[in-house]
C-alpha cells in the first residue's frame, strides 16, 4: 500500500515538472476556448436581434420611416415632442466606462498558483528530483523480500 502511494506521489511529481509546458498551454486553451464560446454567443444573440428587427421591418414598413431620423441623426419636424440628446459629458462618461469594462477582461488566461510555482526553473528541477527520489525509495524500501531473508526467519 505504501508502495502504491509512494510512487504515485513520485509519479505525478515528476510528470508534472516534464509536462509544464503541455499544463500551461492546456489552461491557455481552455482559457481562450471559452472566451470564443462566449463571444460566439454574443455573436449570436446579436444575429436573432437582426432577424428580429428584418422580420418587424418586412411586417410593418411604416417602422423604418419611425427609426430612420432616429438611426440617421435627422431632426424630427413633429410638433410637441422631444428628442433628448446626449450631451458631451455624458458621451465621455459612457466611452470611459466601456474601455473599463474592456480592460476589466483578462486577455490572458490565469493560471493556478502551483503551475506558476512549477514554472520557476529551479522549482521544477526540485520538484522533479523529488519525484525521482520518492519513486526510488519505493522501489528499495517496499521491494518484495529476497529468498535470502525468508530462509532466515
Amino acid at each position: 500500500m505504501l508502495f502504491v502511494v509512494f510512487f504515485s506521489i513520485g509519479a505525478a511529481a515528476m510528470g508534472t515538472a516534464a509536462l509544464r509546458d503541455d499544463l500551461v498551454r492546456r489552461y491557455r486553451n481552455s482559457f481562450y476556448l471559452a472566451q470564443a464560446r462566449r463571444l460566439t454567443g454574443q455573436l449570436k444573440s446579436l444575429n436573432e436581434d437582426y432577424d428580429a428587427l428584418l422580420e418587424q421591418l418586412e411586417e410593418d414598413p411604416n417602422l423604418l420611416k419611425r427609426i430612420a431620423p432616429v438611426t440617421l441623426g435627422a431632426e424630427s419636424t413633429r410638433p410637441h415632442t422631444a428628442y433628448p440628446r446626449a450631451t458631451a459629458e455624458q458621451l465621455a462618461a459612457a466611452r470611459r466606462a466601456l474601455a473599463e469594462q474592456a480592460e476589466s477582461e483578462p486577455n490572458e488566461p490565469i493560471l493556478p498558483a502551483w503551475l506558476q510555482r512549477v514554472r520557476q526553473p529551479l522549482r521544477r528541477m526540485l520538484l522533479f528530483g523529488s519525484g525521482a527520489a520518492l519513486i526510488l525509495v519505493s522501489f528499495v524500501c517496499f521491494r518484495p523480500a529476497d529468498d535470502a531473508d525468508q530462509q532466515l526467519d
